[in-house]
């Protein structure tokens, strides 16, 4: 038994270079903003900026939705704020699954008291346009579930014809965007995307606990089908909609419309802090501006994997479709299951790198190249620390190979 009271030290862990799947180091700003003073959640100027937090993510999206805000919890919370909330009990929903967030969905939806259908397909692959289009017409879903990029493994589903096709069929494309938003394109209203989530602590480098959302007006019409109001401050007059009510509290979108509108009608308490980190992401990712910010990911990525291979490393998953923000590479037969190496990258040189689940535990590392991570320094730096690394474990690399490799990526530009 422990003698009470114990009190620990203060803070103050390792330095780690943080080249996972997520999360990723965070930008300087944003910590900076997260130290900024607290304010009452009604106090104008608070409110002031959840006003600009939504200016600044219709631009981030590429979005006229006027319902674009945040919910108060990580990239999960997001996610099952937008399928609770749309989905009704007996809805059919579908969902393509091509990694571990595939399932995610179906769980969710399960959950929320969906008929759920899904495809499948070889984790590292995507499917066809011909292939949804056949088991939306096949299913007939009230909604589409699908990720944009799943980090499990590595790479990115196309969604501008997904899009067109809900579009003609009449269903709702909920998109999760946790781990592309920011370093991939995804202009939500040029790609006919219904509704989406995100997260901070992916490429946006900020920290999780924030979830950015966005919505059209259809989808917030069918929400507030289903809105009540809690009885504690509900009005005089007001009348309940005839829809089932839906079934979470806190991830109530129809209240959360009321909280961020200007009723302000109140519900949780804003988590100011990371509302302040969420501003910054936004306004960090717009100053660098879209296009530069997806171009540099790009860049950094091939720089990366022409060293990992020049290492003489095979590179996983759809070389069509890889995300532009993280890499996975088959482990090598002389490393096991590459725990060891991900061991020695992260407590002898402080990096951390990643392996995946489900089929591919212990099969492939994850590199990620996102946000404030996503630079010529940390490439080179990873590249070389892996070098020795996998040397020491027996699989033998000529040296410098990586590096140079790298390198001449970035000499082309």
């Amino acid at each position: 038994m422990t003698d009470y009271p114990v009190l620990f030290e203060e803070l103050d862990p390792e330095p780690r270079l943080l080249m996972g799947p997520g999360p990723v180091d965070v930008y300087p700003r944003v910590l900076r903003a997260m130290s900024t003073p607290l304010q009452g959640q009604f106090d104008p100027q608070f409110t002031q900026y959840m006003d600009q937090v939504q200016v600044l993510y219709r631009q981030v999206f590429k979005t006229r939705n006027q319902q674009t805000l945040l919910v108060n919890g990580t990239a999960r919370a997001g996610i099952e704020a937008c399928l609770t909330s749309i989905i009704r009990p007996g809805d059919t929903v579908l969902t393509p699954i091509f990694g571990r967030f595939g399932h995610l969905l179906k769980e969710i939806a399960k959950r929320s008291s969906a008929k759920t259908v899904s495809i499948d397909t070889e984790w590292g692959q995507i499917f066809t346009a011909d292939e949804l289009e056949a088991a939306i017409k096949t299913h007939k879903p009230q909604v589409v579930a699908i990720s944009q990029g799943d980090t499990s493994v590595t790479v990115k589903q196309p969604l501008k014809e997904l899009g067109e096709i809900c579009k003609k069929y009449n269903c709702i494309l909920y998109v999760d965007a946790t781990a592309s938003l920011g370093g991939n394109a995804l202009p939500i209203d040029e790609w006919n995307i219904d509704i989406v989530s995100a997260g901070l602590q992916k490429c946006l480098s900020g920290p999780p606990g924030s979830s950015p959302i966005s919505f059209t007006d259809e989808v917030a019409e069918r929400i507030l089908h289903r809105k009540h109001t809690e009885a504690g401050i509900r009005a005089p007059g007001i009348v309940d909609a005839d829809g089932p009510i839906i079934q979470s509290n806190y991830f109530d979108l129809a209240m959360l419309m009321d909280y961020w509108g200007p009723d302000r009608l109140n519900h949780h308490t804003e988590s100011a802090s990371m509302l302040y980190a969420s501003r910054e992401c936004a306004r960090i990712l717009l100053e660098e501006g879209l296009e530069n910010c997806q171009h540099r990911h790009q860049l950094t990525s091939r720089a990366l994997r022409s060293g990992l291979q020049a290492m003489d490393l095979e590179l996983f998953g759809d070389p069509n479709h890889r995300m532009d923000n993280v890499t996975g590479i088959y482990i090598p037969k002389e490393c096991g299951n590459g725990a060891l190496v991900r061991s020695d990258m992260l407590n002898d040189f402080g990096i951390e790198i990643g392996t995946s689940f489900g089929p591919l535990d212990g099969k492939i590392w994850r590199i990620g190249t996102m946000g404030y991570v996503c630079r010529k320094s940390n490439v080179l730096r990873c590249l070389s620390a892996l070098e020795m690394v996998l040397n020491r474990r027996g699989f033998k690399t000529k040296q410098g190979a990586g590096v140079d490799a790298a390198y001449s990526i970035y000499e082309e530009t």
